[in-house]
């Protein structure tokens, strides 16, 4: 592919609008960067084959619309920016005048501000956390397996002809090859823990995300928060912390490791599927979090989020959780129609391999609940009715090993 400058029209509403709805939706600085002025496009190489450009960001709609009207320019409007059902229309039209007009009618120009804020601090934090990949992290071998450094870094494992203990000549290239098709980076992580209990928290956060991000492993802020707890705590060493994807953290006196799954285990699938009681929870192992179903009164439930309740009247059958699969589709309320959950994550910014467990909550034959996302009309919590409250909360309970 040959590419060399794509220039779009985005203003600073847009930029506004954007860090607006991900301050909502929850967001770290990397979120409330927003819309980058520029960035460079990988080519079919993987090298830079050019750039997206957006000119127009430190100008208002109103201003652009303004010199046009000067200039005697027409243009399009789109008539989708007028429909309500999407959220940045409502944004658009809703929360940001209401901002302007009651708190501070320099709104959208101070979010603008923040996002370009929030860039600069994250190409700082990105260049300190490099250093911290060769100093107070280290990765090695799983205890498994045999490793070769490949050219190009600790990315790549390979056996050495005799084959790791416990795994006889012919099962070697079978493991090999789901090595190679693991998502994530087959290798252990070993943070000095002393270092780690001295810097500040903020280093600390962004230590664990770094982390995870060269593993492959999702680690969302509850994930984060809890490691450092489990981190900071005294006693015994060996204590370990059950992670998204089988990892596990275990504690040690001196370092904390961030232990790969165990890619000799037969028939292992990072698929999962489990039945979900109600009233009653499920631990997701693979996700580090549990799932509960409560009965509840519509009206006992009106200060839950929406999105969380389900009409128990309604369901064509028992629950189960599991992650959503390819050709699954979901339809939220307030949209004209289904779609594929694959479009769904992909337009939520839902980053692999965090996007493959995604969770969803099936009854009968229907997905009836997505996380993230409105329950289905059909299927949402109605007046003077029974409920089902669905709570998701961190799996944290420690074994000894």
């Amino acid at each position: 592919m040959t590419l060399d400058r794509i220039v779009t029209g985005h203003t600073l509403d847009d930029q506004a609008e954007t860090v607006l709805m991900r301050l909502i939706r929850g967001a770290g600085l990397r979120g409330l960067g927003g819309i980058h002025p520029r960035i460079a496009v990988e080519d079919d190489e993987g090298g830079t084959g050019g750039e997206i450009v957006r000119p127009l960001l430190a100008f208002r709609r109103r201003e652009l619309e303004a010199y046009l009207n000067d200039i005697g320019q027409s243009w399009r409007e789109d008539a989708t920016n007028s429909d309500e059902k999407f959220t940045r229309n409502r944004v658009r039209k809703l929360v940001l005048p209401l901002l302007e007009k009651e708190f501070n009618p320099s709104v959208a120009e101070n979010l603008a501000e923040l996002a370009e804020i929030a860039r600069g601090e994250e190409d700082y934090w990105e260049n300190e956390v490099s250093g911290w990949m060769g100093t107070g992290v280290h990765w090695s071998k799983p205890e498994w397996a045999h490793r070769k450094v490949a050219a190009q870094g600790l990315v790549q494992i390979n056996f050495a002809a005799e084959g790791p203990a416990g795994i006889t000549e012919p099962e070697i290239d079978n493991l090999q090859s789901r090595i190679d098709a693991a998502r994530w980076l087959v290798m252990n992580a070993s943070v000095d823990r002393i270092w780690f209990l001295g810097e500040p928290a903020a280093v600390q956060r962004r230590l664990i995300k770094a982390v995870g991000e060269n593993a492959g492993l999702p680690l969302e802020f509850k994930h984060v928060e809890e490691i450092l707890r489990f981190a900071g705590e005294s006693g015994g060493s060996g204590k370990e912390l059950s992670l998204p994807l089988g990892w596990r953290l275990v504690r040690k006196p001196d370092e904390l490791v961030f232990v790969t799954p165990d890619l000799r285990e037969p028939n292992r699938s990072e698929d999962y599927d489990y039945e979900l009681p109600i009233p009653g929870c499920v631990k997701l192992p693979e996700l580090g979090v549990t799932i509960e179903a409560r009965r509840v009164r519509t009206e006992e439930g009106a200060g839950y989020n929406p999105e969380q309740l389900l009409d128990a009247d309604s369901l064509p059958g028992p629950l189960r959780v599991r992650n959503w699969r390819a050709g699954d589709r979901f339809w939220p309320n307030h949209t004209k129609s289904p779609k594929k959950i694959k479009e769904l994550l992909q337009e939520r910014h839902v980053a692999q391999p965090e996007r493959k467990l995604w969770p969803v909550l099936t009854s009968g034959n229907e997905i009836v609940w997505l996380r993230g996302f409105p329950a289905p009309a059909q299927f949402r919590a109605k007046p003077g009715r029974e409920s089902i409250l669905i709570l998701e909360t961190l799996a944290a309970d420690e074994t000894q090993v």
